[in-house]
Order: C-alpha cells, then structure tokens, then sequence
C-alpha cells in the first residue's frame, strides 16, 4: 500500500500563507511529480507530507489513517534530498545499512536488505568504498539505496539530481525510472526541471504561487494546458504567445494574419508551439519576420524570428534545415495546434 492523499492543505509561517487550500490523491504505486517555479511551494509541500514542516490547516491519509499529527518517524515515508548526507567514515554497505543498526535490526537481515539493495542500483562492487571513492551519481545511488533498505510505503524526493552534472543528470534520471518500475512503490519527486518531470512522472503536479495550475499526465499538460502559465512553463523552448484580437469567426493577429476561430470565448492571446511552425515564403503564411539566431543542436534547430510582436517567436525545424540569419521568412502555424487564452490567462475550449 502506498496511497497518499491531502484535503484542503495549508502551510502558513506567522501572517504568510505559503500553501493555499491543497486538494489532491496520489494512488498506490504512481509517480508524482512537482514542479514549479522558485517559490511556488513545492518542496514545502513535499516536506509537509514527509512531516518535516507541520501541516497549518487540513489533513493528511497515507493509506487512509490520518497522520497528520504523526512525527516522520511514524509515516513509514523515506526521503532523498539533493545533498547526499553519506558518512565519509563509513562504507557504501555500512552507510546504507545505518539506520537499519540504530533501529536495532539484526546484522544478518541488514546485510541482507543491503545486499538486494546494492543489486537493484548496480552498488555490489561498491559496497567496500568510502563515499570519497565514488563519482556523484554513485553518491546518489547510495543516498537511495539507504532509503530502500528502509521498505518505505512511499520515496518522497527532493530534487535529488541538482548536484549533478548534465550526463549524470540523464544517467541518474534513467536510474530513478527503472528503479520505479522494479519497485512499484509510490515516489513523489520535486524538481524545477521539467525534462525530468516530463520523462519520469506519470502525473505532474503544476504549483503556481501555493496553489495547482493543473494536475495531469505529461501529455496532457504539454497539448491541453489549462492556462496561460501552465502552457508557457511545461515545454522547452516554451510556447510562443502572441496578442490576438477576435472579430466574429476570424482571429486577428498583431502585425500579421489570421484565420477560422472556432472557440467559445473572446481570446485575447494566441499560443503556438515551436515545433508547429512551419517556415513558408514571406507573404504565405501567419505572419513574417527576420531571423535574428540560429541554433544548431544537431537533430534540431531552434530559429528566433523577429515578427514585430512584444517577444520573438521560436521555431523547431530540423538540423538539416538551410538557413541563416538575418533571412526574411513567413511563419505558418498549424491550424489544429493553435492555443487560445483569454484576458485572465485561461484556455478557451473549442466549440
């Protein structure tokens, strides 16, 4: 079992409210991700639940008892933070087992529990180091390793890749992906990189000033995005913007084209992906504009265009694409990827 569910949370420090009336379940099993930008609450939130920070208002089920008042000792939850927190005395098998042997667990079970451990993350020829030995992503897999020696009902984990450079980063991300299905246990995850949540989360948990944008599936966040913020934060480089007025059935855009509005609210802000932007003549598509940087990556190209709107617009095309800078291009946006939000910042459906 491992069900996690929280009813109107709230976290308040003196007059500052910093997580506002938080309603969501977590099943058994499933891999939540928070994200957010800095200050949004989220590792707040997941201390809340780790019951390290205390819960001001509302309650907290694991497996449906309430342990609200419970001490983390009491909630059968492991955490790992991004600081590794290895004793440098003591060995990769030692420093896993050490909780273990204060809790006062026979050494028989201990090297026991150590030993699936280090055979899960690759750890058995480790297990005789010191943590100077070993590169940052060993450091982590050990981190881990003591939480799973524990037999926690669910991983809380606090943006445990931070530290790392950007191969161990992609390294450690398929580490974590595999362990979760060779575990099945629930994992709660917080990050501020929304590659991460993209490729490990079967839901993402989108915060924004304390509260929820938006909880879904990672493709549902990147093609239906409930708002403005939630479809400029999830998707890297993140969806162009651009004003728009609506007259009738037709869209509007400023100092461009437009086309068919089929919604059912007056947009005041069109949203269009990078990678459904196709370059045409200038005269033939949306909108036209200069290209000011190219971006080579190899597989993709990222081109900036200057089309007279407040911010440049970003188009994917592939790496094998000709162009250069300073060019003169027209935009054509995909008629079926076209994203629409209103004054408030709120999507406005199809009819």
């Amino acid at each position: 079992m491992g069900s996690i569910e929280l009813n109107s949370v709230e976290k308040w420090f003196g007059e500052v409210q910093v997580i506002k009336g938080i309603d969501l379940k977590i099943e058994e099993g499933e891999f939540v991700v928070f994200v957010g930008p800095s200050g949004c609450g989220k590792s707040t939130l997941l201390r809340m639940i780790g019951g390290l920070e205390d819960i001001s208002r509302g309650s907290l089920l694991i497996n449906g008892d309430d342990v609200t008042d419970n001490p983390p000792s009491k909630r059968g939850l492991t955490m790992v933070f991004q600081s590794y927190a290895l004793y440098p005395h003591l060995t990769v098998a030692e420093n896993m087992g050490f909780s273990l042997k204060v809790a006062g667990v026979s050494k028989g079970e201990i090297a026991e529990r150590v030993g699936k451990a280090a055979e899960v993350l690759k750890l058995e020829p480790y297990l005789e180091r010191k943590p100077k030995d070993l590169s940052g992503g060993q450091r982590q897999r050990v981190a881990i390793g003591r939480s799973i020696v524990r037999d926690p009902t669910a991983f809380l984990f606090d943006e445990p890749l931070s530290n790392l450079d950007a191969a161990l980063r992609v390294e450690m991300r398929y580490e974590i992906a595999k362990l979760h299905q060779s575990l099945n246990r629930t994992m709660i995850y917080v990050t501020h990189d929304q590659v991460e949540a993209m490729t490990l989360a079967d839901r993402i948990v989108v915060l924004e000033f304390g509260k929820i944008a938006q909880v879904g599936t990672p493709r549902e966040l990147y093609e239906r995005p409930a708002n403005l913020f939630v479809a400029q934060f999830i998707g890297s480089p993140k969806m162009n913007v651009i004003p728009c007025t609506v007259s009738g059935d037709q869209f509007q855009l400023e100092n461009g084209g437009g086309g068919p509005f089929d919604r059912t609210g007056t947009a005041t802000m069109l949203g269009i992906r990078p990678e459904h932007i196709s370059v045409v003549e200038p005269g033939s598509g949306h909108s036209d504009g200069k290209v000011e940087v190219v971006e080579y990556l190899g597989a993709d190209m990222f081109v900036i265009v200057d089309c007279g709107f407040e911010e440049k617009v970003t188009v994917r095309l592939g790496g094998d694409t000709q162009i250069k800078a300073g060019a003169q291009i027209g935009l054509y946006f995909a008629p079926e990827k076209l994203q629409f939000f209103d004054a408030a910042g709120q999507t406005i459906s199809p009819r």
